[in-house]
Order: C-alpha cells, then sequence, then structure tokens
C-alpha cells in the first residue's frame, strides 16, 4: 500500500502542473490480477482498485499502515465493478456483480476475496474506504436498485443522471456516500456551477473515457483554479477546500465517493460561476 500526504491550500498555490499531479492524482489503477491501494491522510481515505484474471485476489491489511489483523476491522468499503461480471467473497458469502453493481461491506467482515468470471475479460473493481465506529450490513446494490435522479440540460451541456448506491436511504454506512454519475450524449459537464463540502473530502474516478477522449477535471480554491488532465481509470482526490467539476470532450461516467462527518448528499457549498476564477 501506497501512502500520500496531499497537499494543503498553500503549497498548492506554488506547485506546477506536475506536482499538483503527484499530490492529487491517482493514475495507476486497474492493473491486470493486482490490487493497487493508496492511503490518504485526508480524512484516512483508502482509494484502489482489484482486476483478478487467473486467481482470486484477497484484500489484506498492512500492519504499518493499518495497524489491523484484517482490512475491515476499524473500516467499511465500497466497491463498484466498471468492467465485466464477477464476484465478491465476504466471509464465505458470494456476491455476483455485473457492470455498474456496487457492493457495501461493513465493519468486522474478515475474508474479502475478488473474482472474474472470465480471466481473460475480467472484472474491474474500484475500491473506496474509509474508517468505521459501527457495523452495518453487508449489502449488494445492483444498478437497477441505484436510486437515479436526472439532473442538467442539453442547452447547458451537462443533462447527466446521477445514480446513488450507498446513502442515507439506500446502503447505509457509518460515513461512505457512494454512487457514480452518467453523462448523456452530447453533454460535457459533470458538475457546473462548481460547489466545495467543507464537511467531507471526496474522490472522483473517471471511466467510460473512450479511446484519445479527456476529461478536463477543475480543482483548486474557488478563486485559484487549476487543471487536471484525466484519462480513463484515473481518479482525483478533492480536498474540502477544492471545488470538483469536469468537462470531458466526449460523454464519460465517474464514480464518486465521499468520507467524513455528514453523509447528506446535498450538503455543499455553491460556488456562482460569477465567483471562479
Amino acid at each position: 500500500m501506497d501512502v500520500r500526504y496531499v497537499a494543503d491550500q498553500m503549497r498548492y498555490q506554488r506547485m506546477d502542473t506536475k506536482e499538483i499531479r503527484e499530490s492529487f492524482m491517482i493514475e495507476n489503477l486497474f492493473e491486470k490480477n493486482t490490487i493497487q491501494l493508496l492511503y490518504v491522510d485526508i480524512d484516512r481515505a483508502i482509494v484502489g482498485s482489484a482486476v483478478p484474471t487467473a486467481s482470486a485476489l484477497k484484500l489484506e491489511a498492512t500492519k504499518k499502515e493499518m495497524a489491523a489483523d484484517y482490512f475491515a476491522e476499524r473500516r467499511e468499503i465500497g466497491v463498484i465493478n466498471v468492467g465485466k461480471k464477477g464476484t465478491i467473497t465476504v466471509d464465505g458469502e458470494k456476491f455476483d456483480l455485473e457492470n455498474r453493481d456496487m457492493l457495501y461491506i461493513g465493519k468486522d467482515s474478515k475474508d474479502i476475496l475478488f473474482s472474474s468470471a472470465k480471466a481473460d475479460d475480467p472484472a474491474l473493481f474500484y475500491i473506496q474506504s474509509y474508517p468505521a465506529h459501527m457495523k452495518y450490513p453487508t449489502q449488494l446494490v445492483t444498478f437497477d436498485q441505484a436510486r437515479k435522479v436526472e439532473l442538467g440540460s442539453k442547452e447547458e451541456a451537462n443533462e447527466r443522471i446521477i445514480y446513488q448506491y450507498i446513502h442515507l436511504e439506500g446502503a447505509r454506512s457509518c460515513q461512505l456516500v457512494m454512487g457514480f454519475t452518467q453523462l448523456a450524449s452530447g453533454s460535457i459537464w459533470n458538475t457546473m456551477p462548481a460547489h466545495t463540502h467543507m464537511r467531507r473530502s471526496e474522490v472522483y474516478m473517471y471511466f467510460d473515457v473512450q479511446d484519445d477522449n479527456v476529461v478536463f477535471h477543475f480543482m483548486g480554491e474557488p478563486d485559484k483554479t487549476r487543471h487536471l488532465v484525466m484519462r480513463n481509470g484515473q481518479a482525483v482526490i478533492s480536498p474540502s477546500w477544492s471545488i470538483h467539476a469536469g468537462a470531458g470532450t466526449k460523454a464519460y461516467a465517474f464514480v464518486w465517493g465521499m468520507g467524513g462527518e455528514n453523509q447528506e448528499f446535498t450538503d455543499m457549498d455553491g460556488v456562482p460561476l460569477a465567483e471562479i476564477l
């Protein structure tokens, strides 16, 4: 597991593009036959991926970074499959995940295994985890069961559907809120006007970014914005002080996951366009 201490507002202002990418981006997700994990100091988030091929992959704790005997000893986990069919086995119980299905894994789950239905066309499991103070039941939420919220318009180039999986009216959790957003064909903006939320941090993982297309992810304090060029399967860490919005060269999707002290999805501080610089 890698460990990262993300830059604060003052350091961010003095960083060049390479330094900003090294601090806020996660570029090397979804390597085959590997579980990749990054421990981030902000809200003690762990972000990663599992791509099982020939054999199952086990999610294990690291003594040095986690001081735990097993990964979910003091943690909860959200996993979405953005690849082909796969299975997550939690303490002997099997959960089959098709593309865009999500599994919430509760605290105290000891044995967690990832596998793919086809080794040559594997599942792509995206993982996001936060500390947990109590145990909620492990729960599978399929794509059809997710709550759909339609937002935006063609005129504003931001027509999209938000799919909510782990939230106060869905799969319950201690602090994790998680889902994904799908942009409609012809729309590019994912979150504009932008916002911050001081009570939690967020991670965006962009997927279904086809071929050579990219997403320009905008971040920073509202009056000091910068951008990062994101490609398929890459993620970006958004501290509570930063806006998080993006525009793609073609329609795309992104997983959003939040952790902090408030699980209300609408708990955000909007930033008028006139204040963004």
